[in-house]
């Protein structure tokens, strides 16, 4: 018998190849970096280093003079001694803006951080090793995040929006209609799910039928590097997830798809894109003014837990966070409302 091969292996094989494939488009020698960093990063983080790197190259190639006459296989380790802190604050301007081809593409804070810190690891692997000299990347600033609000649905547009896609489709006829009774069960598993347990859209979409378990109310996903985890859900999550399954259960699946829990209309296991269209197309029924996305399901559920528990430990460790600091950043304001409380709370003198 074949063993079964879970979604988390399928896709580290994909990369795995993707990341070949990118690594034949930059310098030679930043094979090392890359076989050094993979005992402690996934696939997906070493595909991300590997663009951002490429870009760094193409940057030389292009924007400075000293390497214009260079090809990307001319590049070796001693470049990077060449490399001036003012050489990369040009970088970093340069990046907010960049031709890549035909295309445009730019930078906001986050894409910036990403790119300089990546550039950070890089230097810091070469430096570390004595195979430079300098490394000008600790000279320049890291780009400052400015933190946003959290958007999130409120309690009774949650409501609203199981609500609609439960029965939403007493309006619609034709094609529309019949779309809407085929994926009504899966779509209200999904959101359901996906606000009932706070799991990222990449960890609903590899769930398989396996790693769901009605004895405990849990599901296992398999966080960010890879780590294992049992997520616990309650009585709504499970009533949805046991209608859709009754409807799973006549599905036949496309070959090598058969332990998907959530199928696509192609049945095959639905992707993150589908998941992201679908959760806006329903939002869009319940707020115009808000921009809904997976993720801001995941930052629904985190704020009703810690307005429940007032838990920041727990909210950190059922979302997954790594660092509590990361959950704090994310969920410090709504202490505030909590702070007021205490101007009230004590009487400093009886009327």
């Amino acid at each position: 018998m074949d063993k079964k091969v879970t979604y988390h292996e399928q896709t580290d094989v994909e990369n795995t190849l993707r990341l070949r494939d990118v690594l034949k488009t930059i310098p030679p020698f930043c094979k090392d970096f890359f076989r050094a960093i993979e005992p402690r990063t996934t696939t997906k983080t070493r595909i991300s280093y590997a663009y951002d790197i490429r870009i760094f190259f193409q940057f030389l190639l292009e924007q400075n003079p000293a390497f214009k006459d260079w090809s990307m296989d001319a590049f070796n380790v001693d470049v990077l001694d060449q490399i001036t802190a003012l050489d990369l604050e040009e970088y970093e301007e340069y990046l907010k803006v960049y031709q890549a081809g035909d295309k445009t593409e730019t930078n906001g804070e986050r894409g910036l951080k990403r790119k300089m810190s990546s550039l950070r690891s890089f230097y810091a692997y070469y430096f570390k090793r004595e195979m430079i000299h300098t490394n000008p990347t600790v000279l320049v600033d890291v780009p400052k995040i400015h933190q946003k609000s959290i958007i999130r649905l409120e309690a009774d547009e949650v409501a609203m929006l199981l609500d609609y896609i439960e029965h939403g489709g007493d309006d619609l006829t034709g094609q529309k209609k019949v779309y809407y009774e085929k994926t009504k069960d899966r779509d209200l598993a999904l959101v359901t799910l996906l606000l009932g347990t706070g799991v990222r859209v990449s960890e609903c979409v590899g769930l398989d039928i396996e790693d769901v378990d009605f004895k405990n109310n849990g599901i296992k996903v398999t966080r960010k590097g890879g780590n294992e985890m049992v997520v616990y859900f309650g009585p709504e999550v499970e009533k949805a997830l046991k209608n859709y399954l009754e409807v799973r259960k006549n599905i036949v699946p496309v070959e090598g798809h058969e332990h998907a829990l959530f199928y696509s209309t192609q049945r095959k296991r639905i992707g993150v894109q589908a998941v992201e269209n679908l959760v806006k197309k329903y939002a869009r029924q319940v707020t115009t003014t808000k921009k809904i996305t997976p993720h801001k399901l995941r930052s629904t559920y985190g704020t009703a837990l810690y307005q429940e528990t007032g838990d920041i430990y727990l909210v950190a460790d059922v979302l997954g966070h790594k660092d509590v600091n990361t959950t704090k950043k994310h969920y410090a304001a709504l202490d505030d409302s909590r702070r007021r409380q205490a101007a009230t709370a004590v009487k400093l003198r009886e009327d």
